[in-house]
C-alpha cells in the first residue's frame, strides 16, 4: 500500500511538472515526449533513465501509448 502510495505521488509530481511546462496536467512528461519530441536528446535521455524497465520502443514511447486520450489541454506542444 505503501509503494502505490509513493508511485502515485511521483506521477503526481511529473504531471506537475509537465504543466508547469505548458502541457496537459493529466500527461506525464515521458508522454508528451514520446508524442510531441519523438528522437530528440531528451527524450533518448529519459529512454536511457528508464532502460531498467526494459520496454519495446523505450519508456517514453511506452509511456505515449498509456496515455493516448490526453494532451488536448496542453498549452503548449
Amino acid at each position: 500500500m505503501i509503494l502505490k502510495w509513493i508511485k502515485n505521488i511521483l506521477i503526481s509530481l511529473d504531471q506537475l511538472a509537465n504543466t508547469i511546462l505548458g502541457g496537459d496536467p493529466d500527461m506525464t512528461l515521458s508522454a508528451r515526449l514520446g508524442r510531441n519530441y519523438r528522437g530528440t536528446w531528451i527524450e533518448r535521455l529519459v529512454d536511457w533513465m528508464f532502460a531498467w524497465q526494459k520496454r519495446p520502443g523505450g519508456h517514453c514511447e511506452n509511456s505515449d501509448w498509456w496515455e493516448q486520450d490526453e494532451g488536448k489541454d496542453a498549452v503548449l506542444k
